[in-house]
């Protein structure tokens, strides 16, 4: 059965993004972007909700010579959405409109390729909290954005134990932290199957 990583990058306090900051918070060295392009998992299929589709297919065509957009663009990727509609503006993507939690189950059943995710903090907890998440991948950078910081990533995720399975330091900064998840206790209203 093929393994799903859920992959984030984060601030310190655990912000995806903050205002007024530039994409990677500004930090991305040769070394992060030199393993984002050439990991075999560029080419393992990457799952969002419309809201990450909808902004990364819109810095991609906006800022197409960026620094990883052609990998973005080239990568498979699977877009679950009951309001997003075909054609889809975005290369080598796939919509799916049904239940993301079902789509997944039967992707990982049926399917031979590893997946991971791209962002999508709402999708992530869902398939976290239904048992479908092998690895919990978190690249960390040194900032804290408490005052401009937006997409905080852990806000409504079940009670987590992580077991560290890998690290690795890029460029004297970033820290990339790889957990096998157990989830512990679910939010309110949500059931771990």
């Amino acid at each position: 059965m093929p393994e799903l990583t859920v992959d984030f990058i984060t601030s310190l306090d655990g912000f995806g993004a903050a205002e007024g900051w530039p994409g990677f918070w500004g930090m991305e060295g040769p070394e992060y972007l030199d393993w984002l392009a050439t990991s075999p998992e560029r080419d393992h299929p990457a799952l969002m909700g419309a809201n990450t589709y909808r902004l990364m297919s819109g810095l991609a065509e906006q800022y197409p010579d960026e620094a990883g957009m052609a990998e973005l663009a080239a990568m498979p990727k699977v877009v679950f959405s009951s309001t997003v509609r075909e054609p889809l503006v975005w290369p080598n993507t796939r919509l799916v409109s049904g239940d993301a939690v079902e789509a997944v189950r039967a992707m990982k059943r049926d399917g031979t390729r590893p997946m991971r995710t791209l962002g999508s903090v709402s999708l992530c907890r869902s398939l976290l909290v239904a048992g479908l998440v092998d690895r919990f991948r978190v690249v960390l950078f040194p900032v804290i954005t408490g005052s401009t910081g937006r997409d905080r990533i852990y806000d409504g995720y079940p009670d987590v134990a992580l077991e560290l399975v890998e690290h690795r330091l890029f460029d004297g900064r970033l820290q990339l932290l790889e957990y096998i998840p157990t989830v512990l206790a679910a939010p309110p209203g949500e059931h771990p199957e």
